[in-house]
This record gives C-alpha cells, structure tokens and sequence, in this order.
C-alpha cells in the first residue's frame, strides 16, 4: 500500500477526495491530510508519501510552491495539481515541476481514477526498481530446489488467477472479490498478483479488458456502447477514456483503423 497526500485548505474538498480515493484504491492507498502546503511538505516526507494531489490555491505556501520543495527532494514521486483555475501560468509551472496531472475541480471520478491509477503504476515501477537493485547487492541463493518449486508453485497460482479474470472480466470485479474468491487476504492477494504478473490488479484487468474490446471493435455489427458492457464498464463515456488512456487512441478510431487495414493501424501505432 502507498501514501497518498491529499493537501487542501478546504475541508469539504479534502473529505470528498479522501472518500473518492479510499472507494476506488481502498487496498493500494492509504491518505494523509494536509491543510496547506507548509504542512503538505512536512506530512509529505514524515509519511513517506510517494503520491501528492494538491489544491494550487492554498495559504501561505501555495500548492505549486509545496510542489517545488518536493520534487526537490523527491525525483520520482507523483504530483497531481487540483484547481479551480485554469491558467496558463499554473499549468506551465506544473510542467516544470513533472507533475503527472492537472485536474480542474470540479474533477469527475473517471478523471480522478485514470490519473492514480497511473501513479500507482509508477510508484509500483519505483518499488521494483529499488527491489532489483538490493537483490544484484545480496549474494546468489544457494537454494536451487526451492527456487524451482516456488517458481511451479507461482505458475500455478497465476494460471489459476488469469482462469478467474478470464471468467468473471465482464462484471464489476474488484481486487476485494477476487481475494475472497481464491480464499486469500487482501493484503495478500495484491502481493502475490503483483510478483505473478508484474503489475497491479488493476492495471491488468483494464489492459486485459482493453484487449478484448479491440477484438470486438473490429466487427462493426457490435455498438461501441454494447462493447463498453461486454467489457465490464458500465458507463460507456467512462470506457472511452480508459481505452484512449490504454490504447492511444478513441474506441471509434481504432475501428476505423482496422476497417483501413494494416495501413490505419500503422497511423495509429496499433501494428504488430
């Protein structure tokens, strides 16, 4: 689980944020309250925070300037900007600081979602780079026998978790149900995919789903709205910005692609 510090002077902003985060990510973020960008820096670092989602109009310290000191010591946090402005002069010193997002509020929950989920990715990339550096540290295991039975036995935990999304991809699945399930832990569940699949559950359930919408795509006789369904996605706006988030382009583009042929997918990067 990461920390995610949600930093606004508004109560009612953070209430409705923290409810949102805790409803979509209650196993992969925990969230830390900030009522300025002083305290957003110093919450920041105590809690050892790897995502920040900042008001930019806050007292004193404002959410661009917490933003600075951050990144300052921080190269590969995420930083997400929530605003009531839509300025230019914020959105380019959002730039300058990396910031991951810039969300104007009031921010939809598909808006909102899409943005941490990919800051959760690249929290999880950071996690497994600094893994792989401490193990190239360690000496070689001795234990041959049983690297090659845990690897088996991971083998057969991750067919058995691929047959379950396989099954049940198509309904309102969350991490919690598919815990329940195959009997484990929340908590445990989410550890063991991520060493069988390298990814969230998450994210693959979304790359998995984008996968099978690009197969249905391309027989034009099946409404783009009727696929989002087919999909899992009950909101057939909401499944359109998670496939051009996946997939670069729009559910309409993409078919068009097809109907073009080898050509139209080079246009839109979908080839090989």
């Amino acid at each position: 689980m990461y920390r995610i510090l949600v930093a606004d002077d508004e109560p009612i902003e953070r209430t409705v944020i923290g409810k949102a985060i805790r409803r979509y990510f209650p196993e992969q973020l925990e969230v830390v309250e900030a009522v300025n960008g002083r305290e957003a820096v110093l919450r920041f670092f105590e809690r050892d925070c790897r995502i920040a989602l900042l008001d930019i109009e806050m007292p004193g310290l404002n959410g661009l300037e917490a933003a600075e000191q951050i990144r300052e010591r921080d190269k590969n946090c995420s930083i997400i900007f929530l605003t009531a402005f839509d300025e230019f002069s914020y959105a380019k010193r959002a730039i300058s600081v990396r910031a991951l997002d810039y969300l104007l509020k009031p921010a939809a929950d598909e808006e909102l979602v899409a943005a941490l989920e990919e800051a959760v990715r690249m929290a999880e990339e950071t996690a497994e780079r600094t893994d792989w550096s401490a193990k190239d540290e360690r000496e070689p295991d001795a234990g041959d026998a049983e690297a090659t039975n845990d690897r088996v036995r991971m083998h057969a935990v991750a067919e058995s978790i691929r047959s379950f999304i396989e099954r049940h991809y198509k309904e309102d699945l969350s991490l919690q149900m598919a815990a329940e399930a195959m009997n484990y832990s929340d908590a445990y569940f989410c550890k063991i995919f991520k060493q069988c699949f390298d990814k969230s559950f998450t994210v693959y359930l979304t790359e998995y789903r984008m996968e099978c919408a690009k197969r249905l795509l391309s027989d034009v006789r099946i409404n783009i709205k009727d696929i989002s369904q087919e999909v899992g996605y009950r909101d057939s706006n909401y499944f359109a910005r998670v496939f051009k988030r996946v997939a670069g382009t729009t559910p309409t583009e993409y078919r068009m692609s097809v109907l073009r042929g080898p050509e139209g997918r080079k246009e839109t990067g979908e080839e090989g």
